[in-house]
């Protein structure tokens, strides 16, 4: 007895001590709030300044440097208020800690996986979803990764008890690594270092081809038995879903988009695009917007110019071209960086709201939920925060307040609480 008596002690304990880590939910908005005095940056381009914002029931109701201001004020007057940032093709809430297998639900067994949907995996109890929402990022695309066709993503929001909750938009793509033309030689077998040719290249663009041929023949059939992948590339073949594209290289980005618009797929995003800019206007004249690798990594090949990562954004902004910043193969903890991201473009000579853009309207217009997220303005969700300083600025980027469809999130993760442990040790010291 006295055995049982401690291990429900303990059990009580250590449950106790996981509800006071984990972060509950906002509640719902019952209060008209109104932010007065602020630079509000609504994500087209433009800032109003001494502005005042007014939402309720979790909808922007009212902006302006005219509005009289009602129910709960906030003074954010020398402050800035944003958008809710939005980070795409991520695979945050599907992986926690790399080295932890147990940890890792971002793929499944097989190459032609369309089928796997990654929404009902996703952990909105996520350590790593939670230190998003400090930097302004409130919303992301949660993507699955592995294989030739990965699986099918959805769009949530980084505050809610289960993904029912967080999912804003449901199974809004599917997302295709085309084939590369090159790999990394295997130096340790012999192969030169570097990149060699691919000598399975034709073998595996032959694979997705056939692949998609069938999947279309299967939709156009009568009577047939279910196949689950062929069922689920039918969204994309109806242009009800987007095909996320993974291509970096420009032998790879033509060949991509010539193939797939050849198998009648119009509703095209590439993802990567790392020589995107040398096909700009292929890119262009086919309507492919772009959700370009972040900004903070180097050059892959030594004749490259030595800021091509920093400068690639403006390259295709300049173009004319829809863009976006997505975190490529950073981990998932680094996409907290993602309005830094935008900000290193506006040292290559962007203008600082249009780079404001490529992780707001630009991003929302792309994977589609733009009528509601995105910007702000009057009938759109209240998915918006307040920070001290210039948002895509680390060093002023602070955030006061932050709102996702009018409930106030809270700010405080598992890391500030590290934060404010050791800087109370030290400051004591």
């Amino acid at each position: 007895m006295k055995n049982l008596i401690y291990i429900i002690y303990f059990v009580f304990l250590t449950t106790s001590a996981g509800l006071i880590a984990q972060q509950t939910p906002g509640k719902k908005q019952t209060e008209t709030i109104s932010i007065t005095n602020a630079f509000v940056h609504i994500g087209d381009g433009s800032v109003i300044e001494n502005c005042t914002l007014v939402f309720e029931n979790g909808k922007i109701t009212k902006i302006g440097q005219n509005v009289t201001p009602k129910g709960k004020t906030i003074n954010a007057t020398g402050k800035h208020v944003y958008p809710g940032f939005i980070a795409p093709s991520k695979e945050l809430g599907l992986i926690e800690v790399n080295a932890v297998r147990a940890s890792d639900d971002k793929d499944e067994i097989g190459d032609f996986i369309p089928h796997v949907r990654s929404l009902i995996a996703y952990n909105t109890e996520s350590k790593v979803v939670e230190s998003m929402r400090p930097n302004g990022v409130l919303l992301g695309q949660i993507t699955p990764k592995g294989g030739r066709i990965s699986g099918t993503s959805s769009i949530v929001q980084f505050d809610a008890w289960n993904w029912e909750d967080a999912a804003i938009k449901v199974d809004d793509g599917i997302h295709l690594n085309w084939p590369s033309k090159y790999r990394k030689g295997k130096w340790w077998m012999g192969e030169p270092k570097g990149f060699i040719p691919n000598k399975k290249y034709q073998q595996q663009l032959d694979e997705v081809i056939h692949f998609l041929e069938n999947a279309k023949a299967y939709g156009k059939s009568a009577a047939k038995e279910e196949n689950l992948a062929f069922s689920a590339m039918q969204g994309v073949f109806k242009g009800a879903q987007k095909l996320y594209v993974y291509a970096n290289g420009e032998y790879e980005i033509i060949d991509a988009i010539s193939s797939l618009k050849a198998s009648n797929i119009t509703n095209l995003v590439l993802v990567g695009g790392y020589e995107a800019y040398k096909t700009t206007q292929l890119l262009k004249t086919q309507n492919v917007p772009v959700l370009v690798q972040f900004t903070h990594s180097l050059p892959t090949k030594d004749d490259e110019d030595y800021d091509l990562p920093y400068k690639l954004p403006k390259l295709l902004v300049d173009a004319g071209l829809l863009v976006g910043i997505q975190n490529g193969s950073a981990s998932n903890f680094q996409t907290r960086n993602l309005p830094f991201y935008a900000g290193q473009v506006v040292g290559q000579g962007l203008a600082k709201e249009k780079a404001l853009q490529l992780i707001t309207g630009n991003t929302a217009k792309i994977l589609g939920i733009d009528d509601m997220y995105g910007t702000l303005a009057v009938g759109k969700s209240a998915t918006l925060f307040i920070s001290e300083g210039d948002a895509l600025d680390m060093r002023t980027n602070q955030l006061t307040h932050a709102f996702i469809d009018g409930r106030t999130v809270s700010l405080e993760t598992h890391q500030t609480e590290l934060w404010k442990r050791y800087m109370s040790k030290y400051n004591g010291k």
